[in-house]
């Protein structure tokens, strides 16, 4: 199966490879972190462990953090390989850039376009004198890899398509030549995260698949037409280039126009929600 027709699939239906996560070890009465309170945390707590992952082609480490009163787990990627060409087997690809500085980029885009909810907090640290990126560990119950061999299927197709929409959009803009079905997580009461962007930012003035754009939150819509470049520029500073900032404006722009052209054809109220 192509990753086109993987997405397209997955806003019909719900399922991969579901990721199991031990429970989170912060007291149950504890009140849930902010989105500071995490990054603070990730930023300055010891690590008391670690283990080394069998998922992904990076093998990310798995890393137990404690700040004294919360106890929580983190995934930390170190790749930053940049090859003049690289060869798969379907396709080649030059320039080839797999990097933890992607992760920290997709973030803070996802930031500023309000989309943050959907990706875990990640930041930039050393650890045992490597720098990587250092995410949240996410209470999912599996990924999509998992949901479709267990042949299971969203209780609400509705909600699951509208976090599919969004899902299916940020890859659009943000040109991953590795998305796929196991760097989407299911978490509790079927909330969908998007993880994994090392192979994101390609430098392409082009959509990989408008087919997989459908339909589109209001308020995501209004954001990408404000998105600002020099803004996007300055926030990812040290973790996109020039020429990565561009491309991403430039598929953004041909974001907003394909969806006004099916706005055109269909009306307003079947395209945006």
């Amino acid at each position: 199966m192509t990753r086109s027709s993987s997405w397209r699939r997955l806003t019909l239906l719900a399922g991969s490879v579901f990721l199991l996560c031990p429970n989170l070890l912060i007291a149950a009465d504890d009140p849930p972190l902010t989105k500071e309170q995490i990054t603070q945390f990730l930023l300055t707590a010891k690590v008391i462990d670690s283990k080394r992952s069998d998922k992904g082609v990076t093998h990310p480490w798995r890393l137990t953090l404690s700040d004294g009163t919360i106890t929580h787990d983190g995934s930390f990627q170190t790749i930053d390989e940049h090859k003049a060409q690289s060869t798969f087997a379907v396709r080649s690809e030059i320039n080839f850039v797999d990097s933890y500085k992607y992760n920290i980029a997709a973030y803070r885009l996802a930031e500023m376009l309000g989309v943050d909810d959907m990706l875990p907090v990640y930041v930039e640290r050393s650890w045992q004198h490597t720098t990587g990126s250092l995410s949240w560990w996410l209470p999912v119950q599996m990924d999509e890899v998992e949901r479709h061999r267990r042949k299971l299927e969203p209780p609400d197709r509705d909600a699951w398509n509208t976090q599919m929409y969004r899902v299916r959009i940020f890859d659009a803009l943000v040109y991953d030549t590795d998305a796929n079905l196991t760097n989407v997580l299911i978490g509790n009461d079927w909330k969908i995260y998007r993880v994994d962007f090392t192979r994101a930012f390609r430098q392409e003035n082009k959509l990989q698949d408008p087919r997989d754009l459908v339909r589109c939150d209001r308020k995501l819509f209004e954001k990408l037409k404000a998105l600002d470049g020099n803004e996007l520029a300055q926030k990812t500073k040290h973790y996109l280039t020039k020429g990565e900032v561009q491309s991403v404006m430039v598929r953004r722009d041909k974001i907003i126009e394909y969806f006004q052209k099916l706005i055109a054809e269909k009306g307003e109220n079947e395209v945006l929600y």
